[in-house]
């Protein structure tokens, strides 16, 4: 069976950010978790997170902006 489930550390390394930030989106309500010992994140929350903030930054995430077109990040 594929993995379901993801723990924060997996979340971090999937998005290549680290536990801290994955924290952050949970707290902003970016990424839903829930907990089972500890905090988990289904494929499909993830994946959810992925498609509606594509084109976005979200390095702050409780001040989320769209990305320019001119900063070459598209």
């Amino acid at each position: 069976m594929q993995d379901m489930l993801y723990t924060v550390p997996e979340v971090a390394a999937i998005l290549k950010t680290n536990v801290d930030y994955v924290y952050k989106l949970q707290r902003a309500g970016l990424i839903k978790f829930l907990k089972v010992g500890r905090l988990k994140c289904r494929k499909q929350a993830l994946e959810e997170f992925l498609e509606n903030y594509e084109g976005c930054d979200v390095t702050d995430p409780f001040n989320i902006t769209k990305l320019k077109e001119e900063e070459g990040e598209l």
